[in-house]
């Protein structure tokens, strides 16, 4: 309807990030379905002299938007015969550019590790799981949680991941002849070796390899009949739809969002529609139509009972997910002996996710073959002698607590190597999985260094980064982050409400993350700050001025309050007392000022579901790793290693996960201040001030992980890492 199409501009007052579901409205619109439908939404667009859309919806809607397009052309060739419109105003709208955002909790389109909303969707579904949980344990019962997702299980695969889920129901990988009785002597086992507790997620969409629908009632009749199990059905429904966006979700909603305009600037009337996706951690342009076809092939496949297709056609990210659950959920218990020992050990602060992958390290440890043996309290601990074996049922419940389980210390090995090495050898240990932050990192160096005075690090060693600070060098992300970022978006949203009933108020907010200033970027783009100060962008009182000039500009306009970011170790001299002082002074009769550091909340609390699955995830890959490395390494009835290629960083770099030599990255580290040489989020600087209305250019170059990889057709391996 003509009356619904609003003009934005600055001046108006929008409160769409902290608002889940979408301010604008959004409606499954039958009248769009018809020609004649469509023909009124031509005269609509072309009075208001609008010809680029961004659409923002499932497949339907984008397959209705690409309609749009290819009938542009007849709609205002037939809307000027009726006299609806001038033929010039159809010769000067003669071509619509469009251009798609995939918002979808499902995340069920093709051609995007991440639909906008998903991420969200998740964040309310592993509350929900985390409370079962716990009244779960303490009545010794079992849980049906049925979750959304259509015919999609991606949340229902993603949540049984962070939750450890004894079982899940897929619609894409339907369970084999004779699951009943599997599923039973598996929850039987469970309880048998005292786990009170268990959880079996069931996708909305889920069917057995027959095509018949598997419903959650179905299967809490089957525990009861079969097992006499209190058993509890949960059914989540519109719950996940609801809820503030996690900051995962605001800043890919951003930067889709960024893309998505950049899109439609370049736009020719040869440009062919392209939808705005994410592989991995960059965004992509891909055809829109190929990506809705190979959607729709999904559907066909599972209709023809082709699942294997339907998973490879779900992408890399859903496959890789998919094969890291049955690694860790195998139906027999019994496992081949490698004769391999393998260590595992948190160095550094702790960080959330860093259980889940201690976790997941175990567990594959023990399908691999391996004896897994946990270290306790990093470095330290290790020479200290503090090793013990430990088994399958020990890690049981890891992967939603928060910190370090193991124990975690910033102690480096150097100090320690006569009695690490002595450690070693008592207890033949063939691997080291280090999990940790800079320390880790720099305790792997200094290993790898003493390999020719000590023989005993002549092993495989691989890390994984797990810090909330992100300044682990060779990867984009590191464990733990994401929670913090979260934690940070979540008490900013609050310190902002709170101020909605004062008015004219100025909260400065201090962030951890040492002299990487990723956390008070993103948090800052994800909260919607007005600025944010970090190290890697120096700034004088000039900016301090301006910045306080903008919030005085701000401050009488319908939005009076302002929101400021420091990263702790921005400016030895513009500390968080200086800059509170000076904003106070010069907003003095304008607004008043408030400060709040953060400090170590930022550390606490359980794992986002982001964490919880990139913890699984890559400590599953590394294991594997490290089993190919023991098995290349072994001669002559013994582990020797002493290449580069046998000490590694497992890092997420743009699209793929890959392991990097540790004695290549040195290169590329700022050992003085603890961080990576080249950071991407740096170039999304921008973006954050142009949402706090700065009058700033953007230019295309600075778009960082939103570089273009231009219209091309999807390919199955090209569907994310993550």
């Amino acid at each position: 309807m003509a009356n619904l199409i609003k003009t934005l501009n600055k001046k108006n007052k929008l409160p769409f990030l902290l608002q889940g579901g979408t301010v604008i409205g959004s409606a499954r619109c039958k009248a769009f379905r018809s020609r004649e439908g469509r023909l009124k939404a031509a005269c609509n667009l072309v009075q208001r002299g609008i010809t680029n859309l961004c659409v923002i919806g499932g497949d339907g809607s984008l397959t209705g938007a690409n309609l749009f397009r290819e009938e542009w052309s007849g709609l205002l060739d037939e809307l000027v015969k009726e006299g609806k419109i001038e033929a010039s105003a159809a010769e000067e709208y003669s071509h619509l550019n469009i251009v798609g955002m995939v918002g979808s909790i499902d995340n069920d389109f093709c051609g995007t590790d991440m639909t906008i909303g998903t991420d969200s969707a998740l964040h309310r579904i592993i509350e929900v799981v985390d409370a079962i949980m716990t009244t779960a344990q303490s009545h010794q019962r079992t849980f049906v949680l049925e979750v959304m997702g259509r015919h999609c299980g991606y949340l229902a695969l993603v949540s049984a991941l962070a939750c450890g889920a004894d079982w899940v129901f897929l619609p894409e990988s339907p369970p084999e002849e004779g699951w009943e009785d599997l599923m039973c002597t598996k929850l039987s086992e469970n309880r048998a070796r005292k786990k009170r507790l268990n959880i079996i997620i069931v996708s909305e969409g889920a069917i057995d390899c027959h095509n018949n629908a598997i419903t959650s009632e179905k299967i809490k009749e089957l525990v009861v009949s079969q097992l006499g199990f209190d058993t509890r059905v949960t059914i989540l429904g519109h719950v996940q739809r609801g809820g503030t966006p996690s900051a995962f979700d605001r800043i890919l909603a951003s930067r889709m969002g960024v893309e998505c305009v950049l899109a439609l600037l370049e736009a020719t009337p040869e440009t062919p529609a392209c939808v705005v996706s994410l592989c991995g951690n960059q965004a992509v342009r891909l055809p829109l139509m190929e990506c809705v076809q190979m959607t729709q092939e999904v559907q066909k496949a599972m209709d023809e009972r082709r699942f294997a297709d339907a998973v490879t056609l779900r992408g890399r990210s859903f496959e890789n997910n998919l094969n890291t659950y049955k690694l860790l959920s195998p139906l027999r218990s019994v496992f081949f002996q490698s004769n391999f020992n393998v260590a595992v050990l948190n160095v550094g602060a702790p960080a959330a996710g860093m259980n889940a992958a201690v976790r997941s390290a175990v567990r594959v440890g023990i399908t691999e073959g391996h004896k897994m043996f946990a270290v306790s309290d990093g470095f330290e601990g290790f020479a200290k002698g503090q090793v013990k074996e430990i088994k399958w049922g020990d890690v049981g419940g890891w992967t939603g607590q928060g910190g370090s389980l193991l124990g975690t210390k910033r102690t480096l090995p150097a100090k320690y190597f006569d009695q690490i090495a002595e450690q070693i050898r008592t207890h033949s240990i063939n691997s080291l999985l280090v999990i940790g932050g800079f320390e880790a990192y720099e305790g792997m160096l200094e290993l790898a260094g003493a390999r020719a005075t000590y023989e005993e690090f002549c092993i495989p060693m691989c890390i994984l980064p797990s810090t909330i600070s992100n300044n682990v060098p060779g990867t984009d992300l590191t464990l733990g982050a994401d929670t913090a970022l979260n934690a940070i978006v979540e008490t900013c949203d609050r310190i902002k409400q709170s101020a909605s009933g004062t008015k004219r108020r100025v909260f400065i907010i201090e962030t951890m993350g040492g002299y990487c200033g990723y956390l008070a970027n993103m948090g800052g783009l994800a909260a919607g700050a007005d600025a944010a100060y970090i190290f890697e962008e120096q700034f004088d009182i000039r900016e301090l001025q301006a910045n306080v000039e903008h919030l005085t500009e701000k401050m009488k306009t319908s939005i009076q309050r302002g929101l400021v970011l420091r990263n702790e170790n921005c400016n030895e001299n513009y500390t968080t007392d200086f800059i509170y002082q000076l904003y106070s002074e010069e907003g003095r009769g304008v607004f008043d000022c408030r400060k709040n550091v953060l400090g170590h909340m930022q550390q606490g609390g359980a794992p986002s579901p982001f964490d919880r699955n990139f913890g699984t995830k890559i400590s599953a890959k590394a294991i594997q790793w490290i089993s190919r490395k023991l098995k290349e390494c072994y001669r002559k009835g013994r582990v020797f290693a002493n290449t580069e290629d046998t000490v590694c960083l497992l890092g997420m770099r743009r699209r793929a996960l890959v392991f990097q030599p540790v004695m290549q990255l040195r290169d590329e580290t700022d050992f003085k201040h603890r961080i990576p040489k080249e950071q991407w989020w740096l170039k999304l600087r921008p973006v954050m001030k142009i949402l706090a209305k700065y009058k700033t250019s953007y230019d295309i170059s600075d778009s960082g992980q939103l570089e273009h990889v231009h219209v091309r057709r999807p390919k199955h391996s090209d569907m994310g890492a993550i």
